[in-house]
């Protein structure tokens, strides 16, 4: 059976999650450092350390800008609304945090006193800030100011960090951000020591998150300026998490559902509701299912959305499997559930008579002619319909006319559509996903002493039923001279 990758997103997914989860199922940790330090980018480095996670160790990612590259602002007191700032950056603590440039002081109590100053913290206050695309800020464009500057976590362990890149010093005023357009970033992409499926899902990646956004603003996918995902650390993540999902060669994604907070996030245009619109735009175009939980925060961010978004195949769960491998990513926030990812390679058993996804697309056409009816058919399966065909129907005003039914996976239900709407003169298509049972079955060569056939052998509790082959046996009755009917039954005589 194939193997696939499992995506446990029950505390969502961000960018720097989906790297950490994927290194801990052992994607190649060179191949990324050449993927990474031959980017056309500057002002960067990363590192990679085990971090503790509700107690379970957990792999973590960060991506660390210089003082000339940060290009988000890193104003807590803003990002935060009430916290308290003091030119640093936030990490995942319990209880609640004050940040004194680069450090992390951890507090108990809800009322801290410092400096003679009381600072009342409420967890589920927090808010993050974000900017507008042309002029603003938006609600995406502090992903990594949450998600890529604590390194004061309680467990992080320092033995065997993995740096790259240097830098010269933090800043703790703002900074201009970096605007790409979507052609400047392909241009980046193009130019890194990558492999052509890990470039190719790299600008996906990002064609889905300027297409959300383009939405989200009105404007045409190339006039969106990338301000948060154009950035140097966005640019960073993404490419990573494409070479290490392409590294690991398994190009099966199952991703059943994105587990989103509720709450809102704060904008200096105004207050935006979680999820904010970047990810609603990545899930409704891209046909992901989302939970919204009671944890309040944004747990999906619109990079992780977008990643899941590309690597997507499935999102059923087989009924039975093996899990080879485990790799939990680390987020970098405090939450009500524990913050990471969890990833599997896991692989379908193949029990006997398992449930299995289908979907059946129906509508209803009176105004085609048998050619345009019989050339659709034609296509439908040349396209790998499951199955396709037509049931007389009578509809409004007693006309009479077809329905066209068609079973397909869900992978292929564009496609299909795609061909009805071509070819038909529908204007509506009905979609019903459907469970059905199927036995295990095989293909077979089967000798018989009129010559070989082939057989499509089924079994179930031990029971077995072959069934010859429409074009074998019309073969062998030409051959023979006798008529189709014939033929099958004596080679279906011969079988049992």
């Amino acid at each position: 059976m194939e193997k696939m990758l499992y995506f446990e997103c029950r505390s969502g997914i961000s960018g720097d999650m989906t790297v950490a989860a994927l290194l801990d199922l052992g994607a190649d940790r060179e191949v990324l450092k050449r993927a990474l330090d031959s980017l056309p980018v500057k002002g960067f480095r990363y590192e990679i350390t085990r971090v503790k996670k509700a107690g379970l160790d957990a792999c973590d990612f960060s991506v660390i800008l210089d003082a000339e590259h940060e290009n988000h602002d890193h104003d807590m007191a803003f990002l935060h609304g009430h916290e308290h700032a003091h030119g640093g950056c936030g990490g995942e603590q319990g209880g609640h945090e004050h940040v004194h440039g680069g450090y992390v002081e951890e507090h108990g109590d809800p009322e801290h006193k410092h400096g003679g100053q009381g600072h009342g913290h409420k967890q589920d206050e927090i808010r993050t800030a974000a900017a507008c695309v042309h002029g603003g800020y938006s609600a995406n464009a502090w992903e990594h100011v949450r998600d890529s500057f604590d390194h004061g976590e309680e467990g992080h362990d320092h033995r065997g960090h993995e740096h790259d890149r240097g830098h010269h010093g933090y800043s703790t005023h703002v900074h201009p951000h970096e605007h790409r357009s979507l052609s400047d970033i392909l241009e980046i992409i193009q130019k890194a020591e990558m492999t052509a499926g890990a470039k190719v899902l790299a600008e996906k990646i990002f064609r889905i998150l300027g297409s959300a956004e383009a939405k989200a603003h009105g404007v045409p996918m190339e006039e969106v300026h990338f301000h948060e995902v154009g950035a140097v650390d966005s640019i960073v993540d993404i490419v990573a998490a494409a070479v290490c999902a392409d590294n690991l060669g398994i190009t099966r994604a199952v991703i059943p559902v994105l587990c989103e907070g509720t709450g809102t996030v704060r904008c200096q245009h105004g207050i935006l509701p979680v999820p904010v619109p970047a990810v609603s735009n990545i899930v409704q175009e891209n046909g992901l299912v989302l939970e919204i939980t009671g944890v309040a925060g944004e747990l999906v961010t619109p990079t992780g959305a977008a990643i899941a978004a590309a690597l997507k195949t499935d999102e059923q769960l087989p009924k039975t499997f093996r899990i080879h491998k485990i790799g939990l990513g680390a987020g970098k926030r405090t939450y009500e559930r524990p913050s990471f990812l969890r990833v599997m390679v896991i692989e379908e058993t193949g029990q006997e008579g398992e449930a299995d996804r289908i979907y059946k697309l129906e509508t209803d056409i009176d105004d085609c002619t048998g050619e345009m009816l019989g050339c659709t058919l034609d296509r439908l399966m040349k396209a790998g319909a499951r199955e396709a065909h037509y049931t007389p129907v009578f509809m409004k005003k007693n006309r009479p006319a077809y329905e066209l039914q068609v079973i397909c996976t869900r992978e292929q239900i564009e496609k299909m559509e795609e061909i009805i709407f071509e070819e038909t003169t529908s204007i509506g298509i009905r979609r019903v996903p459907m469970d059905r049972t199927i036995l295990e079955r095989s293909e077979e060569e089967r000798a018989t002493p009129w010559g070989m056939v082939r057989v499509k052998v089924c079994t179930r509790n031990g029971h077995v039923w072959c069934y010859p082959e429409y074009d074998s046996v019309l073969a062998l009755s030409q051959e023979r001279g006798c008529s189709f009917r014939e033929m099958y039954r004596l080679i279906e005589r011969h079988l049992d």
